[in-house]
C-alpha cells in the first residue's frame, strides 16, 4: 500500500495505491462523494483488484470533474498497471434514490456489475439512453476509459454507498452492495483475457 500527497488544480488529495490484479477499482471523488473511497477499499481487497482512492483530508470538499484529473504518479501507475477499470461514483438524483447508473465505455462489463448488483436493493441500469448524459462516464479524459479495456463508472446513491451518511460518522458501505460487487468483479476477473 503507498500512500501519496498529490494536488490538482489548486486542492490536496492524498492518494492510496495498491498494485495487485488487473482489475481497478477506482474512487476519484473519495473525499466528496461520502462511501466511494471506503467501498473501493473493501472490494478491492476481498478480491485482489488493484486500488486507488482519492481522498481530501483537509480543507472544504472540493469537485474536480474526473476528466481533468490527472495526470499525476498515482493515476499513471494505476492506468498502466491495470486492464479494465471499476470506477464508484455518487449521485444525488432525489427523483432515483435506489438506482445504480452503469455508464463507462466497456458495456459488457457493464452488464457483468448490473447482474450482480440485482442482488442487492438497488436496481441497476445500463442502456446509455436511459442514464443522464452527466453519468454517463464516457468522455475519453476520464481515466475509467483510459486502461486497456475502458472500465465501468457505477453511479451510486447516497444509501447503496454508506450505512451513516451523517457528516461526522464513518462511511461504511451496506453490505449487500460490497458483497454484489464482489461477486460482480471476481466475474470480471474470470472473463479478462478472454474475448468480450
Amino acid at each position: 500500500m503507498h500512500t501519496e500527497r498529490v494536488t490538482i488544480e489548486g486542492t490536496a488529495f492524498l492518494t492510496t495505491l495498491r498494485l495487485a490484479g488487473p482489475i481497478g477499482l477506482l474512487a476519484l471523488h473519495g473525499g466528496v462523494e461520502g462511501g466511494t473511497a471506503e467501498l473501493a477499499t473493501e472490494v478491492a481487497a476481498r478480491t485482489g483488484a488493484t486500488l486507488l482512492t482519492f481522498t481530501q483530508p483537509e480543507g472544504p470538499p472540493t469537485h474536480i470533474p474526473s476528466t481533468r484529473i490527472g495526470p499525476c504518479a498515482p493515476l499513471t501507475t494505476f492506468l498502466t498497471h491495470t486492464t479494465l477499470t471499476v470506477s464508484l461514483h455518487g449521485h444525488n438524483r432525489r427523483a432515483t434514490p435506489r438506482t445504480v447508473y452503469a455508464g463507462g465505455s466497456h458495456r459488457p462489463a457493464a452488464r457483468i456489475l448490473a447482474t450482480a448488483l440485482t442482488n442487492s436493493p438497488f436496481t441497476p441500469i445500463t442502456t446509455l439512453a436511459d442514464i443522464p448524459h452527466p453519468l454517463r462516464g464516457l468522455h475519453p479524459d476520464n481515466p475509467v476509459n483510459q486502461t486497456s479495456h475502458g472500465g465501468v463508472q457505477l453511479e451510486l446513491p447516497v444509501l447503496a454507498r454508506t450505512t451513516a451518511p451523517a457528516p461526522t460518522a464513518p462511511e461504511i458501505p451496506p453490505q449487500a452492495v460490497v458483497d454484489a460487487l464482489v461477486a460482480g468483479v471476481r466475474t470480471l476477473m474470470e472473463r479478462e483475457g478472454a474475448r468480450w
